[in-house]
């Protein structure tokens, strides 16, 4: 039996191929509207109502559902869009690291000017 493997009950071709693509559709589907997100083709209170649409369609829908492919085109649909949420955020801490960078970096230098003397 070297080779072969076991078709999981309930399974479509369809819902097979995406199951194995999921992680991958995922990633690019985030990835772009990532970048529409920080390219301000799409506002934050957008990507936020998606993702909760997304999630929920997921919850009651997704999930018990008898479809192979609707399961797994919810679960790549609700993923890639939390995963969208995930860039906002990722922006403000790093915006908030930046700025204190900048302002630690200016009592420094405010520091060594006072300091020296004429």
């Amino acid at each position: 039996m070297y080779g072969t493997h076991a078709i999981e009950h309930g399974s479509s071709r369809s819902g097979r191929w995406l199951r194995e693509r999921r992680l991958r559709i995922t990633l690019w589907l985030a990835a772009i509207e990532g970048l529409l997100y920080l390219f301000h083709a799409l506002h934050w209170w957008a990507a936020v109502a998606l993702a909760v649409i997304a999630v929920g369609f997921w919850w009651y829908v997704g999930r018990s559902n008898r479809s192979d492919a609707l399961r797994q085109l919810s679960w790549i649909f609700a993923a890639s869009q939390v995963l969208v949420l995930c860039v906002p955020i990722a922006l403000g801490i790093v915006k908030a690291l930046a700025i204190g960078v900048i302002a630690v970096l200016a009592i420094v230098a405010l520091f060594f000017l006072f300091r020296e003397r004429p």
